[in-house]
């Protein structure tokens, strides 16, 4: 407000946290050097990265510049990147959403295209932002899930319909992670880190919208809720 400045969370994603995951959400400021994630990070049970109207610098990945007026958050960048490997290797359980899926490809060294709709064979996958927000992040394409993947095995389901809110998508998937859904048109839309010891998960869409009305989106934050739990235990047993 005025000249002000704010770190803050949406309160879609506490409350998917606070009700879907039965968790107590708590902000991690975005302070890049001056954030010791090591010693952070052992106070906590599992990290949720959340979706941003930014995106990640390309020089983060040796990508081209942005096209003017592409919002930043560079202090994002150097809070995440470098957490997203720290979490994964100290057990914590992670859920990367839409920018967080974004840091978390190219945490493990991939690629993103910065505006799909102008790359061949690839669908808009942007919303109407004219629209009511219901309509924006209403379903928008089907998503096809690896067989026996982890997210087959949680929805019981191969073919899901979500919502479509972006314009950057992965161009080179990072390595040691592995799709666990896609769009019609190939896009990447789900991932997992092959060898965590705990879960951690990148998705391009927003199951916290309105999550409660959807049981997909209810069973992830569930599971999200049961491994932080889980790492809670094996915190309070040491």
């Amino acid at each position: 407000m005025g000249h002000h400045y704010f770190h803050c969370v949406g309160e879609k994603y506490i409350a998917a946290v606070a009700e879907g995951a039965q968790a107590v959400p708590v902000l991690i400021p975005s302070l890049g050097d001056g954030l010791e994630a090591r010693e952070l990070l052992a106070d906590f049970d599992g990290i949720l990265l959340t979706g941003s109207p930014s995106n990640v610098e390309p020089h983060r990945y040796n990508g081209p510049a942005s096209a003017p007026g592409t919002l930043h958050d560079a202090y994002r960048d150097a809070t995440t990147l470098p957490m997203i490997p720290r979490v994964i290797e100290a057990g914590l359980p992670l859920l990367a959403i839409c920018r967080g899926f974004q840091e978390m490809n190219v945490a493990f060294g991939g690629t993103l295209w910065q505006k799909l709709h102008e790359v061949q064979g690839y669908r808009n996958h942007r919303e109407d932002t004219d629209a009511p927000l219901d309509e924006q992040y209403g379903p928008a394409h089907d998503i096809e899930l690896t067989p026996n993947g982890l997210l087959a095995r949680l929805s019981g389901e191969q073919r899901l319909k979500v919502n479509s809110l972006h314009s950057q998508g992965v161009q080179t998937l990072g390595q040691g992670l592995v799709v666990e859904a896609r769009a019609p048109d190939g896009v990447i839309e789900a991932f997992r880190a092959a060898d965590a010891p705990s879960l951690a998960l990148g998705l391009q869409w927003h199951p916290e919208w309105k999550f409660k009305d959807n049981s997909f989106s209810r069973a992830l934050f569930a599971a999200f809720g049961e491994a932080a739990r889980e790492r809670a235990r094996r915190r309070a047993a040491r």
